[in-house]
């Protein structure tokens, strides 16, 4: 019989039946219970619920932050310490920390420059990021130089220096307008097009997870698990799409779980 980890290593995320439970002042809170779900090589995948249901909780867990009181988890077949150690996957956060003294070069290098990458690999690695999420002419710019989108983009270009094969997205474009999210949105499709990194994307936008990914998970209130799930199957993934009756067809369809979860 095969074990759990001999199956995880045809997944990129491979999530198992678990708990978390956080312990404060002698209090236990009960966040996230037997959650389970996967994610192919290469697969997208979204995580909406309700807020305070867990869904950032389960991705600190897949980011090796926390440790999970119950269940296992799997990135690439190997354990969430393991695959930090590998550089298998990079987090992308909202809060896009950027050092105020460095220019953008400088802050989209900066995990490569902890990794002690020589000089000449970590400038071509970096330029590489910058010139992919569309910074190009702005590396010698300091933060307080940029839009928020532009210092969202430079936080992806940072993640993206490590060559992940998994990008974990914490509710990355939730600070920004909407305009600028959108567009973000769909930069973010041709950056995973041409990377083909697997994506977990926590998110409370409907449209945004129809938008980024090929299945939807919808989690329950907390403790926050897995209710529900959606295949997202549209031709192509272009502004174009907003106008058409399938994405209205998957908007309804979520919001009709969410309502339940």
């Amino acid at each position: 019989m095969r074990t759990l980890a001999e199956a995880s290593q045809r997944l990129a995320i491979d999530v198992r039946d678990v708990s978390m439970t956080y312990r404060r002042r002698g209090s236990e809170v009960l966040a996230v219970d037997g959650c389970t779900f996967q994610a192919a090589a290469g697969q997208r995948v979204a995580i909406i619920g309700p807020s305070g249901c867990g869904k950032s909780t389960v991705l600190r867990m897949l980011a090796d932050i926390i440790t999970p009181t119950a269940g296992e988890l799997f990135v690439g077949g190997i354990t969430p310490n393991q695959a930090r150690r590998a550089r298998a996957f990079a987090l992308v956060s909202q809060q896009n920390v950027m050092l105020p003294w460095r220019r953008l070069a400088d802050n989209v290098g900066i995990g490569l420059a902890v990794l002690r990458t020589p000089k000449p690999e970590r400038r071509a690695a970096v330029q590489a990021a910058i010139d992919l999420v569309g910074l190009s002419g702005f590396e010698r710019h300091y933060p307080s130089e940029l839009s928020g989108g532009m210092r969202q983009r430079a936080a992806i270009a940072r993640a993206l220096t490590l060559t992940p094969d998994v990008l974990l997205m914490d509710e990355p474009f939730g600070a920004l307008d909407e305009f600028t999210r959108e567009r973000l949105n769909f930069e973010l499709i041709q950056v995973l097009d041409s990377t083909q990194a697997t994506l977990v994307l926590i998110t409370h936008s409907i449209a945004e997870a129809i938008m980024l990914s090929d299945v939807v998970f919808v989690m329950s209130g907390r403790p926050g698990c897995i209710v529900a799930r959606m295949d997202v199957e549209l031709p192509e993934r272009t502004p174009a799409m907003r106008n058409d009756e399938t994405f209205h067809t998957y908007e309804r369809e979520l919001r009709i779980a969410l309502a339940d979860a």
